[in-house]
């Protein structure tokens, strides 16, 4: 495998370039959107093989929408932001006269029509250079299980880079393209976020449409968005969700959610991310808790994701339990095992917590804690030891991010520092509507 600790290795064309750069540049007449898809599909040819983030790449649609592109700016139209930007999906979505494969050998299927946020996407400009791998079915937060490999982390090859949204946020990182987009049912946007050192944002459930995106748990899944700073992933969540983003009228008040109430962190990495709001001087306020411990956190999203999970994939599973990876179908059996009475218990207590969650928000405009309480493990690592503590890998990479799936709140990672030389995630949480002081406090972080 080649030295990926060769800067010259890990460095595409779009690592650490801004959106908002980038567009005006094109607006500037400083590059076009043909040069921009070529530095895509050069980072590609040369990164892909080492980090394994594309399923497929559409080098000749995406040279074609680029000269579209390139002709609308010279007659005068502009799009937006995204007009001429490259950008990959996750191949969970839809894009017309494409196969979306889920991750999967299973059950590939020829998409008559785009997803309607890939539709929303072209028609504000933006280039879809290609597909990225994903864990299969999306039922997965560690990346390293797909019928294409696993995706890995661009700051070490033998690391995870977090899943399922894996090959996005490793798109993204690496500067294969400014700007990717994911889902998140659990914490598949934010934990590769984090893990790769990239912003990631989770908006409020139904924010951007699902249609045209292949479900794993329907009442948890969100279309997300990656990309490098925060003001990049606003500029496209505002081009695919439905309602504008409102302004900020006044300081948010900050809540600091203890990591510990759901489950061990690592010390290091709680340091480095109540450092990261110190240095961008954001107060925080007090400290915020959920009445529930991770184990019951855990156990109602595993019973409602299995079980929709299992209503999405029943007849993907008949018969092909030797072709899907282990893990998965095992995450699918308890789905096909789990009773109709744990199900509704389990949506009973969602509801609780939801309570829970809106009483939080009375007393806090933004909750802040880590993203992921350890940095990215070994490739095919399943146990793994934090502060102590033996856990299981999955369950401890989404320990801080899968309540807000429950709720349905958006939520934003954006990198905080690192610690042994991997990426940390800080995360912030908002109620619907109040995306932008998300945005706003991210881009303070970012600049500090």
């Amino acid at each position: 495998m080649t030295d990926i600790a060769d800067p010259a290795v890990l460095n595409g064309y779009f690592r650490d370039r801004e959106l908002s750069a980038l567009a005006a540049e094109l607006r500037a007449g400083q590059t076009t959107s043909a040069e921009l898809v070529e530095q895509s599909l050069a980072a590609i040819s040369r990164l892909n093989p080492i980090l394994n983030a594309f399923t497929a790449v559409d080098a000749e649609g995406a040279r074609a929408a680029a000269r579209t592109a390139d002709q609308e700016r010279a007659q005068g139209c502009d799009r937006g932001v995204l007009h001429g930007i490259p950008v990959s999906v996750k191949d969970l979505l839809d894009i017309a006269g494409q196969i979306t494969t889920s991750g999967s050998l299973v059950n590939p299927r020829l998409a008559a029509a785009d997803a309607e946020c890939v539709r929303r996407l072209r028609a504000a400009g933006a280039v879809i250079v290609g597909k990225n791998v994903l864990h299969e079915f999306a039922y997965g937060a560690t990346g390293d299980r797909s019928a294409h490999g696993p995706s890995r982390n661009p700051w070490d090859a033998n690391k995870i880079s977090g899943g399922s949204s894996g090959g996005s946020a490793v798109a993204t990182a690496a500067g294969m393209v400014p700007l990717a987009v994911g889902t998140d049912t659990a914490g598949s946007v934010r934990v590769p976020a984090a893990l790769c050192g990239v912003a990631g944002f989770k908006p409020a459930y139904g924010a951007i449409s699902t249609v045209g995106v292949r479900a794993l748990a329907a009442s948890l899944d969100h279309v997300g968005v990656f990309a490098t700073t925060a003001s990049g992933v606003a500029d496209a969540y505002a081009v695919m969700a439905s309602d504008p983003i409102r302004p900020i009228d006044a300081a948010p008040r900050v809540g600091w959610v203890d990591p510990e109430c759901f489950g061990p962190c690592d010390p290091a990495i709680v340091a480095c991310v109540r450092d990261a709001l110190g240095r961008a001087g954001i107060s925080v306020e007090g400290t915020a808790r959920l009445p529930f411990s991770a184990g019951e956190l855990f156990s109602v999203l595993s019973i409602l994701q299995s079980s929709e999970a299992y209503a999405e994939h029943v007849e993907d599973l008949a018969g092909h339990e030797h072709t899907i990876d282990a893990e998965v179908v095992e995450r699918l059996q308890r789905g096909r095992d789990t009773a109709a009475w744990q199900y509704v218990r389990a949506g009973r207590q969602r509801d609780t917590l939801r309570t829970a969650a809106a009483e939080l928000f009375d007393r806090f405009d933004v909750l802040a804690m880590p993203t992921v309480p350890t940095v990215a493990t070994d490739l095919d690592q399943r146990a793994h030891e934090i502060d102590g503590h033996a856990v299981e890998v999955r369950s401890a990479l989404l320990s801080l991010t899968c309540p807000w799936n429950l709720t349905g709140h958006p939520a934003l990672s954006v990198p905080a520092g690192s610690v042994s030389g991997l990426p940390v995630g800080l995360q912030l949480i908002t109620t619907p509507g109040d995306e932008g002081m998300l945005f706003e406090l991210a881009s303070r972080i970012e600049r500090s």
